[in-house]
C-alpha cells in the first residue's frame, strides 16, 4: 500500500512536466514546411516516432535502466557524477581525505573489479585533463537543466492559455501573452511559501489531467480513426523519413518534446522510491499519454487544417472549459516541479564550489530538501517573462526547449555508460551498446534541434554559455584560492618558535578560525598573529567541506583532531556536508562543537610523552616534532550515545561537583579549561580573501578574475552569512592572493 501511495503522490511532483507535453508536441512538429498529404503518412510517421521515442527513452532507458543508478536513493546528473567520483576517484574537489571513505553513505563495495573498469579508472587517473573535461561535461548538463527552468514555465503556460482563443476569437494575441505573464509572475511570487503548502493539490490535478487527456484520446480514436493503432508499427517511421526527407528530419525537433520531463523522473528520485515512480509511470502515465497522442493523431487525420490548434480542437465541445481549466493548472504544476528542481541544482552547485553562494531557505520543517533561493527565483522569473514577451510563439519556444532537453539526456546517457563500467562492473560491450542505442537516438534529435538554432534554439545555448561561464570562473577562482592556502600553510614549528620574539600572549576565550584546509595551519592565522601577537586560550581550526555523497548523517558530520602539542590547546574540527545537505548551522553549533572537543579530550589516549609544565597561557620554543607524528581523531559517531552531546557547557560545569561526590571519574583539567574558555566567549575569525590576476596573465584571464570573479565575490553571500556567524563575535582578516 505504501508503494501505491507514493506512486500517487509522485504524480504531482515528478510527472507534471511530462504530462503537459501533448499541449505542444504536434503543433511544434508541424510548424515548419512539413505538409500533410491525403494518405496521412506524415501523421502516422510522427505518431510512430512519438510512440517509439517515448517507449525507448522514457520506458526502457529511464524507467528500466537509469533509475537503478541511484546514489543512496538520490537521482540526477550530480548523483551519477558522484557515483563515478567515489568509485573511480574522479573527484576534483579539494580536501578529500581517506577518512571520508568510512562514511556510511560512501560505500563503494560491490562486484569484483574487472579489467575494463580498472583500465578506465587508470586512464582517468593518468590524464587529469579528461577528469576536468568530464566535470565540464557535467556542468553543461547542469546548465541545460537550469535552462529548462526558464523554458518549461513559458511554453507550458503559454500553450495552455492560448487555447482560450478558440472560444474567444476576437481576443488579441497580446492579451494571451499578458495573461500568461500574470500567471508566471504569480507562480514565482508564491515560491517563498514553499511547495508543501499546495503540494497536496498537485497529485489530484495531474491525475485528473491524465485521465482527461486519455479519455479524450479514446473518444477521438473511436470517432475519427479506429485504425490509428497501425501507426505504432516502426515501418511508418521509415516511410516518413523516406517521403519527407530533410523536412521530416527537421521536424523531429518537435517530436522530442514528447519526452520532456523524463529527466525530472530521475532527478526527483530522492523524494520517492524508484519502485513507486516506476509503478506510476508504467500503469498510469505511460498508457494515458500514449492514448492522448493516438487520439490527437486520429483527430488530425481528418482535420489537416487544424494542425496548429489540434489539441484544443480535438476536445469535445461539452468538456472544453473544464479541460482548459485543468490544463492551466497542470501547466502550473509542471512548471513548479522544474522550478523546484532548478533550486535543488543550484544548491548542489554551491555545495561543490561551482556557483557563488546564494541565500538558501528551507521552506518545510517536515519535508527535507524543499528549498527556496530568492535571487535565483527572481532571475528565473525575469528570464521567463523575457522569453514569453520576446518570442510570443510556442513553436519557437519548442525549438529552444527541445535542444535543452536532448542535451541533458545525452549527458545522462554518457554518464550512465561510465557508471556501467566503473560502478556496476559490466562488460564494456554492454556499456557501448547502451551508448550506441540511446546515444544515437538522442544525437539524431540534437541534430534536428540544432538546425532550429536561428528559430529559438539559440536561447538555451546562450543561457548555458552564461551559466557555464559563471560556474567555471567561480570554480576556477575557488580552486586557486585553495591552492594558495595550501602553498602558504604556516608551519607549527615557526608559530611556536616566533612566540617569545613576538611577545605572543593568550587571551581568555575560544577562537574559531575558519579555513579551507584539512591539514596544517592556514596562512590567515599566520597573518593574524604577526600583526596582532595575541590569540585565544583555546584555538579551533574549523574547516567546512563538501563530499561526493548526497547526505551525511549528523552523527558523522564532525571530525575532531588535535593540532600541535597538548600545551597549545589547539584543535581542528572538520564539518562534512553532502552535496544535497544545507550548509547552515541552524542548531547550537558552539555548544555542539565544544562538547565534541571535550569528549575528544576525555577519550584521547594518554600520550607516550610526559606532559611538560609549560602553561597554555603562553607559547615557548617547544620541540613538537614528536607530537606531529600523533594525530588523534574523533568523529561524532564515536560519541553519538554520549550524554555530553546533549548537554550545554554550563550543564557540564555544574555536574562536575556531582561527579566527584558520586565517585565518578571527574573531567580532565584540559576539559575544564576548555569549558571555562567557552564561558569567556567565542570569537569567529574568518579570512576575507581578494583574488587578483598576475601581471603576466593574459587579457582573458585578467578579465575573468579581476572583473567577473571579483564581481561575483562582492555580490554573493558572505561566508559569515552562509555559516550563520553572529556579527558581534566576528573578526575578519583580509588577504590578497594572486592567480
Amino acid at each position: 500500500m505504501t508503494v501505491v501511495t507514493l506512486a500517487y503522490q509522485s504524480l504531482g511532483v515528478v510527472y507534471g512536466d511530462l504530462s503537459t507535453s501533448p499541449l505542444y508536441v504536434y503543433k511544434t512538429t508541424f510548424s515548419g514546411k512539413l505538409s500533410l498529404h491525403e494518405n496521412d503518412e506524415e501523421i502516422y510517421g510522427v505518431l510512430s516516432f512519438i510512440f517509439w521515442t517515448f517507449t525507448f527513452i522514457a520506458l526502457f532507458k529511464y524507467i528500466l535502466i537509469v533509475m537503478s543508478a541511484d546514489d543512496n536513493g538520490e537521482g540526477g546528473t550530480f548523483a551519477l557524477y558522484s557515483l563515478l567520483c567515489r568509485h573511480g576517484s574522479l573527484s576534483i574537489l579539494p580536501n578529500q581525505q581517506a577518512t571520508d571513505e568510512t562514511l556510511s553513505a560512501y560505500a563503494t563495495h560491490g562486484s569484483m573489479e574487472t579489467w575494463q573498469s580498472s583500465a578506465l579508472k587508470s586512464f582517468f587517473e593518468k590524464h587529469p585533463r579528461f577528469r576536468k573535461g568530464l566535470f565540464i561535461f557535467v556542468i553543461l548538463g547542469t546548465c541545460m537543466t537550469i535552462g529548462d527552468g526558464v523554458l518549461t514555465p513559458t511554453i507550458s503556460v503559454l500553450s495552455a492559455v492560448s487555447g482560450v482563443k478558440l472560444k474567444i476569437t476576437a481576443l488579441h494575441e497580446n492579451y494571451v501573452v499578458l495573461l500568461s505573464c500574470v500567471i508566471i509572475v504569480g507562480l514565482f511570487s508564491l515560491q517563498h511559501h514553499g511547495t508543501h503548502r499546495v503540494a497536496f493539490m498537485f497529485a489530484p490535478i495531474v491525475a485528473a489531467w491524465l485521465l482527461c487527456i486519455s479519455s479524450i484520446g479514446i473518444y477521438n480514436i473511436f470517432r475519427w480513426n479506429p485504425h490509428i493503432f497501425h501507426a505504432l508499427s516502426p515501418v511508418y517511421m521509415l516511410k516518413f523519413l523516406k517521403s519527407t526527407g530533410t523536412e521530416g528530419w527537421i521536424s523531429l525537433g518537435g517530436v522530442v518534446l514528447s519526452i520532456t520531463g523524463v529527466e525530472t523522473m530521475f532527478a526527483d528520485l530522492g523524494h520517492f522510491s524508484s519502485l513507486s515512480i516506476r509503478v506510476a509511470f508504467t500503469f498510469l502515465v505511460y498508457p494515458c499519454l500514449v492514448l492522448a497522442y493516438m487520439g490527437e493523431a486520429a483527430f488530425l487525420s481528418k482535420h489537416h487544417e487544424d494542425i496548429q490548434r489540434s489539441f484544443y480542437k480535438a476536445i469535445p465541445e461539452a468538456v472544453f472549459w473544464p479541460v482548459f481549466i485543468v490544463a492551466t493548472f497542470a501547466a502550473v504544476v509542471g512548471s513548479q516541479a522544474v522550478i523546484s528542481a532548478t533550486f535543488s541544482v543550484i544548491s548542489q552547485c554551491c555545495a561543490l564550489n561551482c556557483f557563488p553562494y546564494v541565500k538558501i531557505i528551507h521552506t518545510s520543517s517536515k519535508i527535507y530538501g524543499q528549498i527556496y533561493i530568492p535571487e535565483v527565483n527572481w532571475i528565473l522569473m525575469c528570464l521567463c517573462l523575457a522569453v514569453t514577451i520576446g518570442l510570443r510563439d510556442t513553436n519557437m519556444m519548442g525549438h529552444a526547449y527541445g535542444l535543452a532537453v536532448t542535451t541533458v539526456m545525452f549527458v545522462t546517457t554518457c554518464l550512465m555508460a561510465l557508471v556501467m563500467i566503473i560502478v556496476w562492473k559490466q562488460r564494456i560491450a554492454i556499456a557501448v551498446a547502451f551508448l550506441v542505442i540511446f546515444g544515437s537516438m538522442e544525437l539524431l534529435y540534437i541534430s534536428a534541434s540544432v538546425y532550429k538554432v536561428p528559430e529559438g534554439g539559440w536561447i538555451p545555448l546562450v543561457l548555458a554559455f552564461i551559466f557555464m561561464a559563471i560556474m567555471y570562473i567561480w570554480n576556477y577562482g575557488m580552486t586557486k584560492k585553495h591552492d594558495f592556502d595550501v602553498e602558504n600553510k604556516v608551519s607549527m614549528d615557526r608559530i611556536v618558535a616566533l612566540g617569545p620574539s613576538l611577545g605572543m600572549v593568550r587571551v581568555a576565550g575560544i577562537g574559531l578560525i575558519y579555513t579551507n584546509l584539512v591539514t596544517g595551519v592556514p596562512a590567515v592565522f599566520g597573518h593574524f598573529v604577526t600583526n596582532l601577537p595575541a590569540f585565544h586560550q583555546v584555538l579551533v581550526f574549523v574547516c567546512v567541506k563538501s563530499i561526493q555523497v548526497p547526505y551525511i548523517s549528523e552523527k558523522e558530520r564532525l571530525v575532531i583532531s588535535r593540532v600541535g602539542p597538548k600545551e597549545c590547546c589547539m584543535f581542528r574540527c572538520i564539518i562534512r556536508y553532502g552535496y544535497k545537505d544545507l550548509q547552515q548551522e541552524n542548531y547550537d553549533f558552539e555548544n555542539r562543537l565544544v562538547s565534541g572537543i571535550v569528549q575528544f579530550v576525555e577519550a584521547e589516549e594518554d600520550s607516550t610523552l610526559k606532559p611538560t609544565s609549560t602553561p597554555c597561557g603562553e607559547l615557548r620554543n617547544l620541540d613538537i616534532k614528536t607530537f606531529e607524528a600523533q594525530d588523534h581523531t574523533l568523529t561524532d559517531s564515536k560519541f553519538k550515545d554520549s550524554n555530553i552531546m546533549e548537554q550545554s557547557c554550563c550543564d557540564i560545569l555544574e555536574t562536575k561537583t556531582g561527579m566527584e561526590h558520586s565517585g565518578s571519574s571527574p573531567l580532565k583539567e584540559e576539559s575544564l579549561q576548555i569549558l571555562r574558555a567557552k564561558e569567556s566567549g567565542v570569537t569567529f575569525i574568518l579570512g576575507h580573501s581578494y583574488a587578483k590576476a598576475k601581471k603576466s596573465s593574459s587579457i582573458l584571464k585578467k578579465f575573468a578574475i579581476n572583473v567577473i570573479y571579483s564581481f561575483l565575490s562582492k555580490n554573493c553571500r558572505e561566508p559569515d552569512v552562509v555559516l550563520n556567524v553572529p556579527h558581534t563575535s566576528l573578526l575578519e582578516v583580509g588577504m590578497v592572493y594572486y592567480v
